[in-house]
């Protein structure tokens, strides 16, 4: 027990009558006091952040304080990791720091040799750029050329290779890659409306053909409509040659309509004939059918070459010889 106004001998806080365990510092009262010169001794039980072990605030800040490269390293190598992911369409792989390495760039006390190691990564990323542009340029000019034969312009895009090859050359990579894409953007568009155009016009010409094989007249002379729609497509008058075609087709496919079920009819005959003569024809007849179908479903050029194929494998009815026009039922 300690007297009323009694003190800790402890840390020297008044302690209240009764009490057997110090409200301040928790020492037990009950101890005998210790001796006059160690009792100002609670700096060592309660230490002073000056008096605290060096090692732990050295620890303590984090490494971009003590490492001022520790900022500019992130920047960077964000930007060597934009530029490895634009490239990719290109075919390039672009080098990369491992991860042990930016570890231990930021948080070395000397950064210098490992921004030096930065910047030749970065050179290496530039040069390998550059050589994808450059190869990039020469597969892009051939697909130029073609357009152009076919009377597609294409000089901004030829312009804005040359800048995309500059900027990379510069180090400008953000800027080559912004030209890259929208020439391939532009050129692959420019080069589906020409593609689309040259089926079309080969779609109708074989359909021709196919009529003129199987005996149907067709509505144009295949061989001299040819070399117009050809001369439309080299001209570059896309929107007019897709009018063209589209008009022979759909005459084409009226003609059909007329003729075709005439040629199927006489074909069945000329197969069942054989079949009775011993002949096996199950094979013909169903390649028959399916070019029949294919043709009232709504595919002529399809049906029509089913037809012409069979027609090429097992030949024509004696009577029905090959650019005969149907007759009229």
């Amino acid at each position: 027990m300690v007297e009323e106004g009694a003190v800790c001998p402890k840390c020297g806080a008044t302690v209240p009558p009764e009490a057997l365990v110090c409200p301040e510092c928790h020492t037990f009262l009950d101890e005998p006091t210790p001796p006059p010169t160690v009792t100002p001794l609670p700096v060592p039980e309660s230490p002073s952040p000056r008096s605290a072990p060096s090692s732990k605030p050295a620890r303590a800040p984090s490494t971009d304080s003590g490492n001022p490269f520790a900022a500019e390293l992130a920047r960077r190598l964000a930007r060597l990791n934009q530029w490895a992911d634009g490239i990719q369409p290109l075919g390039a792989q672009l080098p990369r720091l491992p991860a042990w390495a930016e570890e231990s760039a930021r948080t070395a006390t000397n950064p210098e040799p490992w921004a030096e190691a930065v910047r030749g990564v970065e050179r290496l990323a530039q040069k390998r750029v550059v050589a994808a542009f450059e190869e990039w340029e020469k597969r892009t000019k051939a697909r130029l050329s073609r357009l152009e034969a076919y009377s597609v312009d294409s000089r901004l895009e030829r312009d804005q290779i040359e800048d995309g090859l500059h900027a990379a050359r510069t180090g400008d990579v953000a800027q080559a890659l912004s030209s890259y894409q929208q020439v391939e953007r532009v050129v692959a568009l420019k080069e589906r409306h020409l593609d689309q155009a040259r089926e079309e016009l080969e779609r109708v010409i074989a359909l021709l053909h196919d009529m003129d094989a199987l005996g149907i007249e067709p509505p144009q002379d295949s061989t001299e409509i040819a070399d117009d729609l050809e001369s439309e497509l080299r001209a570059g008058k896309l929107a007019a040659l897709k009018q063209q075609t589209r008009a022979i087709r759909l005459q084409a496919v009226t003609r059909l309509k007329a003729g075709l079920p005439q040629y199927i009819s006489e074909y069945g005959d000329y197969l069942l004939s054989e079949r009775a003569h011993g002949i096996a024809t199950e094979l013909e007849a169903i390649e028959l059918a399916r070019g029949a179908r294919e043709f009232f479903r709504g595919r002529p050029e399809d049906g029509v070459r089913r037809l012409r194929a069979l027609q090429q494998r097992h030949g024509l009815p004696p009577n029905r010889p090959a650019h005969a026009a149907p007759r009229a039922r």
